[in-house]
């Protein structure tokens, strides 16, 4: 799952990158406003959320928040920011923000608020997604078919997840590697070719299609 990190202090934002990464997101970082509002509009695949410090520098992040919802961009944006004032929470919400988060705050908390926005985004109650025997758990990283647990690394189970987001949708190799990489990561060029084999020698041949010359989705099994 890819996430993009508007925060301009060099110390919180590596920590929460690191701790992200650590559980298995993608985050691309950026330090200032303007360059948020350029990876969102220029980057082609879509970011599944936005963490936003308010006290950005060049665009400030209320403002970044203001133009991307007249723009009529839905993307879920979790606000992380020192100022705890109730104005200031108000003010954050008024303008789009789906949570609000008050620094310094625990990682687990963090990382529970994130499932929780892309659950709320996509319309889910539970964490759990299930598409026929298959069914697979973004926050402890389980994945089980036909209630067998399947032991999966953690790009195995990352490109499951990419795969399962939209059940049935054909994503292109692109895609798949915007998934799985953020800026700077070396991709292979058989990266995905070796991920897609494992998770069909371990779930099995006919649970991802090649959708020939488009890209690869997951059937029922």
């Amino acid at each position: 799952m890819r996430l993009l990190l508007a925060e301009d202090d060099p110390m919180i934002g590596q920590s929460i990158r690191d701790g992200l990464q650590l559980d298995g997101f993608v985050v691309d970082w950026v330090q200032d406003g303007e360059l948020a509002k350029h990876a969102l509009s220029n980057v082609s695949g879509e970011y599944a959320l936005l963490l936003l410090d308010l006290g950005l520098p060049r665009l400030a992040g209320l403002e970044l928040l203001t133009l991307l919802r007249k723009s009529g961009n839905p993307i879920p944006v979790l606000i992380l920011t020192a100022r705890d004032a109730l104005s200031d929470r108000i003010a954050g919400l008024n303008s789009g923000a789906d949570d609000y988060l008050v620094k310094p705050f625990a990682l687990e908390e963090l990382v529970a608020r994130i499932h929780a926005l892309i659950r709320r985004s996509a319309g889910r109650g539970s964490s759990d997604i299930a598409y026929g025997a298959l069914r697979i758990n973004p926050l402890s990283h389980e994945a089980w078919l036909r209630d067998t647990l399947i032991d999966l690394s953690a790009r195995e189970f990352a490109l499951l997840h990419a795969l399962l987001e939209q059940p049935g949708a054909v994503l292109s190799r692109t895609q798949l590697e915007e998934r799985l990489y953020g800026w700077g990561q070396e991709v292979a060029s058989n990266a995905i070719d070796v991920h897609l084999h494992n998770l069909r020698r371990k779930l099995g041949a006919d649970i991802i299609f090649n959708v020939r010359g488009v890209g690869f989705k997951v059937v029922k099994p």
